[in-house]
């Protein structure tokens, strides 16, 4: 797939390089190509974070289901773990 995009891309540029406009109108419809390409990138960017964001929102509501309620520390837990909990010699 990247390699067809890729493909894509050069082969609209090279298309864009030989069309018979001038050097401005070329220039302009350049940028004007590669500010939508970056408008489309940020979009994607932002739907991925929405979309970790609502994972980590549902990691979180489940977590609590199993733990009824508390995923934080909590003020009544005054020990400190030292990762050998549950274990005997």
């Amino acid at each position: 797939m990247k390699g067809f995009l890729a493909g894509l891309g050069i082969g609209v540029g090279l298309g864009i390089l030989f069309a018979p406009m001038s050097g401005e109108e070329t220039r302009n419809n350049l940028a004007s190509r590669a500010n939508d390409f970056a408008d489309q990138a940020r979009d994607m960017v932002d739907q991925g974070k929405d979309k970790v964001a609502r994972g980590i929102k549902a990691v979180k509501s489940t977590a609590e289901q199993y733990t009824g309620g508390s995923t934080g520390s909590s003020a009544s837990n005054t020990g400190s773990a030292t990762g050998t909990e549950g274990f005997s010699r």
